[in-house]
């Protein structure tokens, strides 16, 4: 993996640059789709290409218990096995244990738990986090890591994160395959300190990028933000930044602003699966009565094909009918809202304007606006 900088805005910490996988290349800041099981839900993976993205996300949880990173690597890797031609890069499945607290342990040596399938006994490491990454052939790999919950003591976040800066080296030291790339997690839970404590661990263990995880986890937005300004502090600048699950589009510009290059989450999709589509005034419930017969595409200006070619009125005609076109349809076009807003960000960072771009576009987003359009 190669990472650059090509552009830096003069306002704030926000940077345009281009990473380079062995499968394509890409510019940041990017939005990653999530396929945690090898699918981006309600879309083909021609549809990805056809949006624009270059790189999608599959989960090391579930992969390895269905259908098994066995049968994964016997079809040539998740790649081949799901016929993306594009980069992946894989969670390590820390959050899904984390989510999963009423089935697991947690130890010095890893995670006990119990398949939230059929109950079955399964044992996660820092060694098996990896193999099961190299097994699904993946570009970028994240180390295993303990998600904190919010809220959590001092005491506890920092207890975890030192236990995550031992898998995180246990980790390295497992990595075999000279293709893939390897990104170490910050943990630290709200607490600054905590945070510049992990990320210094991390540096000093040396990784090709690094994650901004255990955020988004239910902490206010003003905490959450305060603990990624002191992350992009201390990692190094040279190194791709993620910040995991994150987020909304405002937390995603505000995320920018502080020095964050890569993002992911399951908004987009889950929202278009259930009727809510994101515009620049906010988001749009095309399920709403008000829309019956509402003849204008989702958001004026959009060039996606849900709305070159279908009205609100239709779409709310059919998730009301119980179609599935429905849930397609929003989702295409969320995924495309994220994609070209990134596109937005970049070129706003390129022509110096990043700082007013921002500003406006948190100003003029609110949750529910577009109902009023």
């Amino acid at each position: 993996m190669e990472f650059g900088v090509v552009r830096k805005d003069v306002e704030t910490a926000a940077r345009v640059g281009r990473l380079s996988t062995a499968h394509g290349s890409f510019d940041t800041p990017v939005f990653m789709p999530v396929g945690t099981q090898g699918s981006v839900k309600a879309m083909s993976p021609g549809e990805l290409r056809e949006i624009g993205f270059g790189i999608i996300l599959g989960n090391t949880y579930h992969l390895s218990l269905r259908p098994g990173a066995e049968i994964v690597a016997r079809a040539g890797g998740l790649r081949s096995f799901m016929s993306w031609d594009g980069a992946i890069l894989t969670d390590s499945g820390g959050y899904q244990v984390f989510s999963l607290a009423a089935l697991r342990g947690i130890t010095a040596d890893g995670v006990s738990f119990r398949s939230h399938i059929d109950g079955a006994a399964h044992f996660l490491g820092p060694v098996e986090a990896i193999r099961i990454q190299e097994a699904l052939g993946s570009d970028i790999m994240m180390v295993l890591d303990e998600c904190t919950p919010y809220p959590c003591t001092p005491d506890y976040a920092c207890k975890s994160l030192e236990r995550s800066l031992e898998w995180a080296l246990r980790c390295k030291n497992a990595r075999r395959s000279e293709r893939a790339a390897l990104f170490g997690i910050v943990q630290g839970a709200t607490y600054p300190e905590a945070r510049r404590r992990s990320a210094e661990g991390l540096v000093r263990i040396g990784f090709d990028g690094y994650a901004i995880g255990g955020l988004s986890v239910g902490e206010p937005a003003h905490l959450m933000l305060e603990n990624v300004s002191e992350c992009c502090r201390v990692l190094p600048a040279e190194s791709p930044r993620y910040l995991m699950g994150c987020g909304t589009p405002v937390e995603i510009v505000e995320a920018v602003a502080r020095g964050v290059d890569m993002f992911d989450c399951v908004m987009p999709t889950r929202n278009g699966r259930n009727g809510t589509a994101f515009t620049d005034r906010g988001k749009l419930p095309v399920k709403n009565g008000r829309f019956k017969a509402d003849f204008r595409p989702i958001e004026d200006g959009c060039c996606c094909a849900a709305c070159r070619n279908h009205t609100r009125a239709y779409l709310r005609h059919l998730f009301n009918a119980g179609e599935m076109l429905g849930p397609r349809l929003v989702t295409y076009h969320n995924l495309h809202y994220y994609h070209r807003l990134m596109a937005r960000v970049r070129e706003a960072v390129a022509a110096g304007t990043f700082a007013r771009f921002a500003r406006d576009f948190i100003e003029g987003y609110t949750d529910g606006g577009g109902m009023d359009e």
